[in-house]
């Protein structure tokens, strides 16, 4: 069954515009990845108010992408955005799930 996972992350201030340029070119070998692994729909919004990331993605039965911190890819990934973001001693960028509250089919 499909499911729905959400969770959020936090953009340094005054990265809005790099941020999202990098991901509008977002690299070829990343989205197979992610795709690969369940992630079929995925969004990321931003409240400017708290520079607050929330992101959505929709993935398959076990899939998802926040089990692939070990892939090179996601690694270089990381990399080069850990000078826009909240970032963790490996370059993961800080992630907080989120709990599902309410859903309306």
């Amino acid at each position: 069954m499909d499911k729905t996972i959400a969770f959020k992350m936090k953009l340094k201030p005054g990265k809005k515009e790099e941020y999202r340029r990098r991901h509008k070119e977002l690299w070829p070998e990343l989205t197979a990845l992610l795709k690969e692994n369940g992630v079929y729909d995925y969004y990321i919004f931003l409240d400017e108010e708290t520079n607050i990331l929330f992101a959505v993605q929709k993935v398959r039965e076990g899939g998802g992408s926040q089990s692939l911190g070990d892939m090179p890819v996601v690694r270089k990934w990381w990399h080069y955005m850990a000078e826009l973001m909240e970032v963790n001693p490996d370059e993961s960028p800080v992630s907080v799930p989120l709990e599902e509250m309410f859903h309306l089919p």
